[in-house]
């Protein structure tokens, strides 16, 4: 068993709290793994003996992020990622909270196997871990996992990870179960069958290349049907990856007629376009596709006001030998846990975004969906904390990367905003320097 740390100041910060619009200039302090106070003049004041003072000056100190959305692939894939090496990507990106798919072989459809990542993730994880287990036996859309015993187990929420159930009886009965035990479905709203052999978004730039389009019908019909389960089911429902202005307009609908329905897009769809991908760029390959500009810019749109309410990685590393192939050829799947915050700082940089909006969506409201204690630096919360020099200008390398897998969107993007330090628990687990 590790000692315990020593008390930390982090000094003459901006210190932003999303949690309750905190905004201040001043210094936190942390101690026993949790924060004490945030305000300013605590190091004038005095404090315990033994604390590692941290000049934070023309830094951001935040709340560490809180992942809703990450492929890990333990069990069963480690060559892609392990949970050591997502862990590793995770304190680099200042991400202090993985939410991992159930997509894994075996998948996580038991309460053996929910135990199994639990333990694991506690052995050689420096982040939190926490799963969530498969909506559906083997992740085949025919018959529902047994929710209670899995939450038990410790799976905090429920979903097939990037397939959409299709079988609309399935999905009401698994929302009306869930409720019994307040569990969260997490749905992938995507139509297998209107994907069909499509590769990328349906529209000109996709004809100009000669790819077979997807069309946003393929996930505004299956989040319309998904909404009316909710209203005929009572559930808690989460979109996993809103893309498009259509599927806006169902969700705001939904949210008008107050369901207990929340929605997240990926950092990817609110920081690049379709035109991104350029010369056939297979690292730019997601699922679902990245859309028209006009979208991107209504997704943003939505993130300000609150209709969506967080943006996730969308993490799913994908090796060599599935990404360098013909783009319709290639494996869909970017990395995104390191690279999560500062794309975010793009939004921000530019004006199209309020930093405490980002910071929000990426920690304060997925640890209050998910129902974790992270997300705030209120008095006596976990002391999990990122310190962040936003105006740091970087090349990224994908070289650099802590992940397994190189497949990130921004290889060799020029950046602004950079982690410096991400502490867990009272513990500093990753230093930039």
């Amino acid at each position: 068993m590790l000692s315990d740390p020593r008390p930390i100041l982090l000094a003459n910060a901006r210190i932003v709290d999303p949690s309750r619009d905190f905004d201040i200039v001043g210094d936190l302090l942390l101690a026993d793994g949790v924060i004490r106070e945030a305000k300013k003049g605590i190091g004038a004041g005095g404090v315990p003996e033994g604390t590692d003072v941290i000049d934070c000056r023309g830094k951001l100190v935040a709340p560490g992020l809180v992942d809703m959305r990450a492929f890990v692939g333990e069990p069963g894939a480690g060559h892609r990622e392990t949970l050591a090496s997502a862990s590793q990507a995770a304190a680099a990106g200042g991400v202090t909270t993985i939410i991992c798919q159930p997509n894994t072989s075996p998948v996580i459809d038991d309460p053996a196997t929910v135990d199994f990542v639990l333990r694991r993730a506690r052995d050689t994880a420096i982040v939190h871990v926490h799963p969530m287990a498969a909506l559906t036996k083997g992740l085949e859309g025919k018959e529902m996992t047994e929710i209670g015993l899995l939450k038990a187990a410790g799976a905090v929420a429920f979903t097939d990870g990037d397939k959409s159930v299709t079988n609309a009886q399935v999905m009401r009965r698994a929302l009306t179960y869930a409720n019994d035990f307040d569990a969260l479905i997490v749905h992938h709203t995507e139509d297998p069958d209107l994907i069909g052999d499509g590769v990328m978004n349906e529209g000109e730039f996709g004809a100009r290349l000669g790819l077979l389009g997807i069309p946003k019908a393929a996930e505004t019909v299956m989040l319309e049907r998904d909404i009316r389960l909710v209203a005929l089911s009572g559930g808690r429902y989460h979109a996993a990856s809103i893309t498009c202005a259509e599927s806006l307009e169902v969700l705001r609908r939904a949210k008008d007629a107050g369901l207990n329905v929340t929605a997240s897009c990926s950092i990817n769809h609110i920081s690049l376009n379709e035109n991104d991908i350029g010369p056939y760029r297979t690292f730019l390959k997601v699922s679902p596709p990245l859309r028209a500009e006009d979208d991107r810019k209504l997704l943003v749109a939505a993130l300000a006001s609150g209709l969506v309410d967080m943006v996730m990685s969308d993490h799913n590393p994908q090796d060599v030998e599935t990404k360098r192939l013909p783009f319709a050829e290639a494996a869909a799947g970017a990395i995104g846990l390191e690279t999560m915050l500062v794309a975010g700082l793009r939004l921000v940089h530019s004006g199209e975004i309020e930093l405490t909006t980002l910071l929000r969506a990426m920690s304060t409201r997925p640890a209050e969906l998910i129902g974790l204690p992270g997300g705030t630096l209120k008095s006596g919360a976990p002391a999990d904390v990122i310190v962040v020099d936003t105006e740091l200008p970087w090349v990224l390398d994908p070289a650099e990367l802590k992940s397994k897998c190189k497949n990130t969107p921004f290889d060799e993007a020029r950046l602004t905003g950079r982690v410096v330090r991400t502490i867990v628990a009272g513990r500093t687990v990753y230093e930039y320097v």
